[in-house]
C-alpha cells in the first residue's frame, strides 16, 4: 500500500522493426525460429495455475509444411471447464480487490517483457504455428500486442478517473467493479495480439477469465501464458483451456457464473453463442455482456478521381488483399473499379500479383505463406472452381492456382465479376481471393449504394479519390458500411490508440477494442454518494406556515 496518487507511464506504439539483412533482430528471429522448429511442444491446460496434461491429445502444425508438428496439445473436457470456473471464482475478490496500479503493473511488465526478451518467442511462434511472414508476425504478435497492453492500462487510468459532479456538503464517486462472475475469452487463429487482448482486457480490469485459444494458433497462445506468469499474473486469474469449442462453451455459456463474454472469430459462432445466451437467460446471475468481433466482407471503392494514383490503389489492392493470405478480419475482398480506370489498373494489379513470392514464412523473401488448415483451403478452392466455372459472370484475372502437397498454398487470385451479387462479391471467404466489379462511372452514387447493400457486414472500408466531393459522397454513403473507413489506404492496419477497431451489422458489437470503449464494457459501475451532514429534521422547508 502506498500514499500517492499515481500516474501511468504515458503509452506509446511500439516501433516496427525492419529484420532487414544486416539487421540485428533477423539474426536473432531465424535462430529462434531454428531452434524452435527442431522442439516439440507439449501444451497443457492451465487452471488455477497447475499445469493440466488430459491425455486427449491434437497436434499443431505448420500450415506451410503440415507434415511438421509443432506440438502435442491437450484438450479440454467439461469437467476441466468446470474446474476452471472454480478457481477462477476462488481468487475473483483478491484479484478485483487489487489496487489499480498493482494489476496495471503486471500489464506493463508484460509489454516490456514482450519488448525485450519475449519478441523472438511470440514472432517465431507465430510465424511457425500460423505462417505469417516476419513483418506480419512483428506487426501482430509483437507491436500490437505490446500496443494493447500499454494502451489499456492508458485507457483504463482514464476511464477510472472519469468521476460525477458533487454538490456542496455531498461527495460522490464512481467505483468501476469488475463484472460479477468470470468472462469467457475466445480466441480466434489468425492475430496473436487478438488472443492476449481479449483475455487481458477484462483481466486489467479485475475480472476473472476463461481463455479458450484457437487449436490452430495455441502455439503461440501457450507462450501468451508464459509472458503473462512471468510478468506476475496471480494463478486462476486467466485460465488456459484449448480443445473443442462445443465442448468448453457448452459449459462456460451456460454456467450461471457467466459475467461477459469477449469474442472475436466467424459470425455464425458468435450468433450461436448469442443464441445459447438467450434461451439460458433465466439461469444467470446477471445479464452477460457480449462483446464480439467477427466477420467482415471488406471493401476498396475507387472513384474515377484516382486515375492518377493507379500504382497507389493496386497498392493497397495488394496488400490489403494477399498480405497474410488474405485471413485478416479487415482484409480486403471486394473491389469496386469505374470503366476508365480498369484498362489500366488491369495490368498493373496483374504485375503485381505475378510478383508476390510464396512459400515457407521462413524464407524472409516470400510475401505470404499457407492458409491455416485444409478446411480453410478446401473452402478457397471451391471458390476458384466456381469462379472458373461461372462462365461470362466471372473471368480470372490473376491467380486461380493452388497446392496441398507440402503445405495449404493458395496462390493470390483476382476475380471479375459482371454480378456484383456475386457469392465472391457477398460472402466472407477468408483467404486470398478478391472479387472485382467494374462499374460505369456515372453510376457512381448507384455503385456506392450497392456496395453498402451487398454484404451483411459492416467492418472495414476504403475509398480512393482526389476529388473532395466524391469523396464526401462515399463517406455519407457507406457510412453504416464499415467501422474503420479509410480514404486513400487500404482497409487493413489498424493501430491501437490511432484507429479503434471493430464494425457493426454483422461484423460484431463495434466495442472498439483498443479503447475506453472496449474497457467500459468490462465494469459494472456502482455510484456512490456521500453527505458530510445529513439532515436531521422531516420537515421541507415549504410545509413552514
Amino acid at each position: 500500500m502506498i500514499n500517492a496518487l499515481t500516474r501511468v507511464p504515458p503509452a506509446q506504439n511500439e516501433p516496427i522493426l525492419s529484420y532487414a539483412p544486416g539487421a540485428p533482430e533477423r539474426a536473432v528471429l531465424q535462430s529462434t525460429l531454428q531452434r524452435m522448429a527442431s522442439e516439440r511442444l507439449d501444451i497443457p491446460l492451465i487452471i488455477g495455475g497447475k499445469e493440466v496434461r488430459t491425455g486427449k491429445t491434437d497436434e499443431v502444425r505448420m500450415p506451410h509444411k503440415h507434415s511438421h508438428v509443432l506440438a502435442t496439445l491437450h484438450e479440454a473436457n467439461a469437467g476441466h471447464v468446470e474446474q476452471a470456473i472454480q478457481n477462477a471464482l476462488s481468487v475473483k475478490d483478491a484479484w478485483s480487490q487489487m489496487p489499480f496500479q498493482e494489476r496495471a503493473a503486471i500489464f506493463l511488465r508484460a509489454a516490456e517483457l514482450l519488448a525485450t526478451r519475449y519478441r523472438p518467442l511470440l514472432n517465431a511462434s507465430t510465424m511457425l504455428g500460423q505462417s505469417k511472414t516476419a513483418h506480419q508476425a512483428e506487426i501482430d504478435a509483437a507491436c500490437e500486442a505490446i500496443d494493447f497492453l500499454r494502451f489499456n492500462v492508458a485507457f483504463a487510468e482514464q476511464l477510472l478517473s472519469q468521476q460525477p459532479l458533487s454538490a456542496p456538503q455531498t461527495w460522490n464517486l464512481t467505483d468501476y467493479r469488475p463484472l460479477d462472475g468470470f468472462v469467457f475469452a475466445v480466441a480466434p487463429f489468425n492475430f496473436t495480439s487478438i488472443a492476449l487482448n481479449l483475455c487481458t482486457a477484462p483481466a486489467l480490469m479485475g475480472n476473472v477469465v476463461l481463455f479458450k485459444p484457437a487449436s490452430t494458433a495455441a502455439y503461440s497462445a501457450w507462450f501468451v501464458m508464459e509472458l503473462l506468469r512471468e510478468a506476475g499474473l496471480p494463478d486462476g486469474v486467466i485460465n488456459f483451456l484449448p480443445g473443442d469449442g462445443p465442448t468448453i462453451g457448452n459449459v462456460a455459456l451456460t454456467s450461471p457464473h457467466l459475467g461477459g463474454i469477449h469474442f472475436t472469430g466467424s459470425t455464425p459462432t458468435f450468433q450461436g453463442m448469442w443464441r445459447t445466451v438467450g434461451e439460458n437467460i433465466q439461469r444467470y446471475k446477471q445479464y452477460p455482456r457480449l462483446v464480439g468481433e467477427t466477420g467482415g466482407k471488406d471493401f476498396i471503392f475507387a472513384h474515377a478521381s484516382a486515375a492518377d494514383d493507379v500504382d497507389a490503389l493496386a497498392t493497397a489492392i495488394v496488400r490489403g488483399g494477399y498480405e497474410y493470405q488474405g485471413q485478416k478480419c479487415s482484409a480486403a475482398s471486394r473491389v469496386y473499379i469505374p470503366e476508365s480506370i480498369w484498362p489500366k489498373l488491369k495490368p498493373r494489379l496483374q504485375e503485381f500479383i505475378s510478383e508476390l513470392r510464396m512459400g515457407d514464412v521462413t524464407d524472409f523473401r516470400n510475401f505470404m505463406g499457407a492458409v491455416i488448415d485444409e478446411k480453410s483451403f478446401k473452402k478457397v478452392s471451391s471458390y476458384i472452381e466456381l469462379a472458373k466455372a461461372g462462365g461470362a459472370e466471372a473471368s480470372i484475372v490473376a491467380g486461380g492456382d493452388a497446392d496441398r502437397s507440402e503445405g495449404w498454398f493458395v496462390k493470390p487470385t483476382l476475380v471479375q465479376l459482371t454480378n456484383p451479387r456475386h457469392r465472391i462479391m457477398q460472402e466472407e471467404i477468408f483467404a486470398p481471393l478478391v472479387g472485382v466489379h467494374v462499374y460505369p462511372d456515372a453510376r457512381f452514387e448507384e455503385t456506392l449504394r450497392e456496395c453498402d447493400q451487398a454484404a451483411t457486414y459492416a467492418l472495414t472500408g476504403a475509398v480512393f479519390a482526389r476529388d473532395r466531393k466524391a469523396i464526401a459522397t462515399a463517406s455519407r454513403e457507406l457510412r453504416h458500411a464499415a467501422g474503420n473507413f479509410y480514404i486513400n489506404d487500404k482497409p487493413t492496419g489498424a493501430v491501437v490508440g490511432q484507429q479503434p477497431f471493430g464494425g457493426s451489422r454483422a461484423s460484431g458489437t463495434n466495442d472498439k477494442a483498443g479503447s475506453m470503449l472496449n474497457l467500459v464494457r468490462w465494469t459494472s459501475p456502482r455510484t456512490i454518494k456521500e453527505t458530510f451532514v445529513p439532515p436531521t429534521r422531516v420537515p421541507y422547508p415549504f410545509m413552514q406556515g
